[in-house]
């Protein structure tokens, strides 16, 4: 790949997250305010690099972990380096966000404060969870282990959940109850209907 092929798609990468966040956050008042004050974005940026450095293997893997370790205590974002991240991954406010090594995350996810996708087991196996695309994840919810998010689910603030959940379910409380929106009702937009979402 050519130096210019390379910078074109890192700023193409960069715009849509900015656009993104834009989209997902009332708060934003523009790209430059984003790039400059969204810790939840700052840690995107450097999973990526550090992300690259991983997939080199060998000596580059130690500079991965040292950067994510940097970048965790200027963010309070923690993201393994070898997690994979789709497109258009966002992260409200950030801090207390924790990725785990074997996490697979599909695109237009969202994630609120606090949120872990962690592991269960303490062997070297896929440990960590599978999230489909268009989910949001409510703060400080915790999905655990080798589950399997759905697309288009929606879980809970504080939720914890331990058990696949399937496309298009809600899923909220410890543990977490699955169920799916009435009729023809967006889980989006049931989100903010139900209160439930954001306890």
């Amino acid at each position: 790949m050519t130096l210019a092929l390379y910078a074109r798609r890192a700023r193409s990468r960069i715009v849509d997250d900015l656009d993104a966040a834009i989209a997902r956050d009332p708060a934003a008042a523009s790209r430059l305010d984003l790039a400059l004050n969204s810790p939840g974005l700052h840690a995107i940026w450097a999973y990526r690099a550090a992300h690259r450095l991983w997939l080199r293997g060998g000596a580059a893997k130690p500079f991965a972990r040292l950067l994510s370790t940097v970048v965790r205590s200027l963010t309070g974002v923690e993201i393994h380096p070898g997690a994979t991240i789709g497109r258009r991954f966002f992260i409200d406010h950030g801090m207390g966000v924790v990725i785990g090594e074997t996490a697979e995350v599909g695109d237009d996810v969202m994630l609120y404060h606090g949120v872990t996708l962690g592991g269960r087991s303490m062997q070297k196996v896929k440990r960590h969870p599978t999230v489909g695309s268009r989910v949001t994840i409510g703060a400080g919810a915790r999905v655990l282990g080798p589950v399997d998010i759905g697309d288009d689910v929606q879980i809970g603030a504080n939720s914890v959940v331990v058990k696949d959940v399937p496309t298009g379910a809600i899923a909220t409380g410890i543990p977490a109850v699955i169920r799916f929106p009435e009729g023809r009702e967006d889980p989006y937009e049931l989100m903010f209907k139900d209160p439930a979402i954001w306890i």
